[in-house]
């Protein structure tokens, strides 16, 4: 399992009871997880001094919150993220996709120190994590989200980046709509990350379920490539994909391209335990 484990201003002191005791900067949040399975198991004394707890009720919830501002921001490194609670108990931000940063803001600095280009296509960006720390390696990023909120906040990260002038750019649109008519005009990308949901619904009602749209859209994706890219990035936060899964369906549709895929969890180390939580999966597929 990768682990995110190079966070300063973020921590996972302590998991139990399907709910997990975070800081974000200077604050403390409770919030559901359900891979936290086990119970009577948190000793961290945060529980009971939490700025912010969720509460899941029904198909929904809400925050209870003591005492915090409306929003804050973190740092990672030299990115910089807007936090604010937000529905579903959401903060803006997925803290183990740091890893996933870290691997191909590599990739983009050494293809760029070899002179070369490199263009990226992000896909189901939401607020533009993957977006702030392609566009700080050097990459020209194409960040897509069918949200409108979660694209002014991606472009709010990228102004506390330093980055309100680098070649970002924001789309609010379907993601496979789009895909199909960037297939139509032959527009071309040097490197793919797509964090599709688990579960969705189109502008018209259209169901979406990871496990059954996954292999058609990292086919329908493909039809982007440039002839010599240089990564693919496909998370998953579906428990019914497992890495293998995700493995095998980049080896099949990445196949005339040649190149490596490996798979793995990734997660964040707990503070109390020294086990890293597992958060997610993700494929990898490099030149």
């Amino acid at each position: 399992m990768k682990s995110a484990n190079h966070w300063r201003e973020y921590e996972l002191l302590d998991t139990t009871d399907g709910m997990r005791l975070e800081r974000w900067g200077k604050y403390t949040l409770v919030r559901p997880d359900p891979q936290v399975i086990w119970r009577g198991v948190g000793v961290h004394p945060g529980w009971k001094v939490a700025d912010a707890t969720y509460h899941r009720s029904g198909g929904g919830g809400s925050w209870d919150i003591k005492k915090l501002p409306a929003e804050w921001t973190i740092p990672y490194g030299d990115l910089t993220f807007k936090i604010k609670p937000m529905g579903f108990k959401h903060t803006g931000l997925f803290p183990e996709q740091a890893v996933n940063w870290d691997w191909f803001s590599a990739l983009i600095r050494e293809e760029r120190a070899r002179g070369g280009e490199v263009r990226v296509l992000n896909l189901f960006a939401y607020t533009g994590g993957a977006t702030v720390a392609a566009a700080k390696a050097g990459a020209s990023v194409v960040h897509v989200d069918a949200a409108k909120g979660m694209v002014a906040q991606a472009k709010e990260n990228a102004a506390l980046s330093g980055l309100s002038d680098a070649p970002i750019r924001y789309i609010v649109d379907d993601c496979k709509k789009f895909l199909e008519r960037e297939i139509r005009r032959g527009n071309r990308y040097d490197a793919i990350i797509m964090d599709p949901p688990s579960y969705g619904r189109g502008p018209n009602g259209e169901v979406w379920k990871l496990e059954e749209a996954i292999g058609e859209f990292v086919e329908l994706s493909t039809r982007v490539l440039s002839d010599n890219p240089l990564f693919m990035l496909v998370n998953s936060y579906t428990t019914g994909l497992s890495p293998s899964t995700m493995a095998y369906i980049l080896k099949l549709y990445m196949k005339p391209w040649g190149g490596c895929v490996t798979a793995d969890e990734i997660g964040l180390p707990v503070q109390t335990t020294g086990a890293v939580l597992p958060c997610g999966s993700s494929a990898y597929w490099t030149r």
